[in-house]
């Protein structure tokens, strides 16, 4: 029976950063996914008043979100407009709704998202309102959800270490993750930041040493039913 997973991201590359060779690889045991970006990512970066610009930005990023989740082969992606880092002022029964529209619509039964303690507050109040959204009533879709981390932002909210208990062999779909990533050209920085092409695929050989794998992918366990 073929399963569906569901990747609930705060900002565009989260869902690649986080969790893109995984879902690349489980893609291509037989899974269906999805992701879901719920803010717009950029705004912060601009001034409010200079709409025509938003808004062309925001066009154009979508076409690179498209084109980031096409790589890894992801069936669809659902795009919310929250404010880029400013989650916290916005109701999160408005994001929880935004997350249970998705939901109710594709029937994940698995989910990644984002880190509890992560350092940034939009990735914080994303894993608060999947919990909301996926409460474990007797008829909820959604029997496993995972949390990943997110390079430069995960491992700065010191002292609160992520500390993965799931680790995936991503040997044979790294490279369509930095793929998919290098559309996030702007995202990206000069090694040694970690949100380096170079960075980025150090972390999957550090967690791959870790557990006896070449490369791999780490995920903190939130919530399983069997």
């Amino acid at each position: 029976m073929s399963r569906t997973i569901l990747i609930v991201a705060a900002h565009p590359d989260d869902e690649i950063l986080g969790c893109g060779g995984t879902i690349a690889r489980l893609i291509r045991e037989g899974y269906e996914a999805y992701t879901l970006i719920l803010g717009e990512g950029i705004t912060s970066r601009y001034d409010k008043q200079d709409r025509i610009k938003r808004e062309r930005e925001l066009n154009n990023l979508k076409i690179h979100i498209d084109k980031a989740n096409r790589i890894i082969g992801v069936k669809n992606v659902f795009i919310e407009r929250f404010p880029d880092n400013r989650f916290d002022t916005v109701s999160l029964l408005d994001i929880v709704k935004a997350i249970e529209n998705i939901k109710n619509k594709i029937k994940p039964d698995v989910v990644f998202t984002h880190y509890e303690d992560d350092l940034n507050i939009d990735h914080q109040i994303t894993h608060r309102a999947v919990l909301t959204a996926s409460r474990p009533l007797h008829d909820e879709p959604i029997k496993e959800i995972y949390s990943f981390e997110i390079l430069s932002s995960t491992e700065w909210s010191y002292p609160l270490n992520f500390s993965p208990n799931v680790f995936y062999d991503i040997s044979d779909t790294l490279d369509l993750k930095l793929q998919a990533i290098a559309e996030y050209k702007w995202e990206l920085r000069n090694y040694p930041h970690p949100r380096s092409l170079e960075g980025i695929n150090n972390n999957a050989k550090l967690w791959g040493i870790k557990c006896g794998l070449k490369y791999a992918e780490a995920f903190k366990v939130v919530r399983i039913i069997r």
